[in-house]
């Protein structure tokens, strides 16, 4: 049952990215306003998290950083450190070193998203007894609100993360384990937003009431 529920998020999650991918570019283009900042742009970040562990029914608390490098508004890539390690008991923790697409559904001040993540998921297990890394991918969705130029807040960010093959002893079997959870806090922009483009400022002229001004 665990590999079918597995399977069938994964299966929801890439839907969601490629109805999002292939959408006509002009759909999105009606909608977007100037003052959302059209060009691309590098922002970090940094937060709280709280996750649900599989292996024993834990609930672990962490910090998270993150960045995401965004050539236009609507597709990115997004690389996050996570470490959980509050609210812990027999010394369990994890740490996930994740990276990969991010699209953006909307353009306006209030952004939601939608990402799909892979890298390493690295555990420790009771009392330092057993400790691994594993394959993990995780795809995830959230919603950030743009403040300004500069500054804008992660709302909310949610992901499923699921580790392959994960074992509890050397030689021990092998099963995937589920982990879900989310994050909140802040970004900042190291390039501000451009408001409009440099190569579409124009000149208006007032038609039949007088010359063109600035």
């Amino acid at each position: 049952m665990a590999k079918v529920r597995h399977f069938t998020l994964a299966s929801i999650c890439f839907f969601v990215l490629a109805s999002v991918v292939f959408t006509p570019h002009r759909l999105w283009a009606q909608a977007m306003p100037t003052a959302t900042g059209p060009g691309g742009y590098i922002e970090v970040g940094a937060g709280a998290s709280l996750y649900q562990f599989e292996y024993g029914d834990r609930k672990l608390g962490g910090i998270a950083a993150w960045a995401d490098v965004n050539p236009t508004w609507r597709y990115g890539l997004e690389g996050e450190v996570r470490a959980l390690r509050f609210h812990t008991d027999e010394q369990v923790n994890e740490t996930t070193f994740l990276g990969g697409p991010r699209i953006s559904i909307l353009p306006g001040p209030f952004r939601p998203y939608v990402k799909l993540l892979v890298g390493a998921g690295h555990y420790n297990l009771p009392f330092g007894f057993a400790e691994g890394t594993f394959f993990t991918y995780a795809p995830g969705a959230g919603l950030d609100y743009i403040l300004g130029d500069i500054v804008s807040i992660r709302v909310i960010d949610f992901e499923y993360q699921v580790s392959n093959k994960f074992q509890t002893s050397t030689g021990g079997p092998e099963s995937n384990i589920a982990n879900y959870g989310i994050t909140a806090g802040i970004n900042f922009r190291l390039n501000p937003m451009q408001r409009v483009p440099k190569p579409y400022h124009y000149k208006k002229r007032l038609y039949g009431r007088g010359p063109i001004t600035e």
